[in-house]
């Protein structure tokens, strides 16, 4: 079963290429995906890889958490669920 991971601190240089070739020598990738401001069209800084397995996530995690990339120490580890919004109306008020 695939596993999500979260890179974080990525240099604005990289490239979703990029990142499969170096997550590449861990597994198999299954998807990668920059995370691109919508406003400028520039990336975030951060990004998720989907590996293959659960071992080859853990491989990637060790072998490239703390690791150089494109200039930039790169963070990794497990993505988490993104937490569920609630689709109130806001304001606070209660009518």
């Amino acid at each position: 079963m695939a596993k999500k991971l979260y890179i974080g601190n990525l240099s604005y240089n990289t490239t979703e290429d990029g990142l499969r070739n170096l997550f590449g020598q861990f597994g198999s990738v299954v998807s990668t995906k920059i995370i691109i401001d919508r406003e400028t069209g520039n990336s975030k800084g951060f990004g998720f890889i989907e590996m293959g397995t659960d071992e080859e996530a853990n491989a990637a995690i060790t072998g490239t958490n703390g690791r150089e990339f494109d200039g930039r120490q790169l963070r990794v580890n497990e993505a988490m669920d993104k937490p569920r919004r609630d689709r109130g109306y806001g304001g606070g008020n209660s009518w």
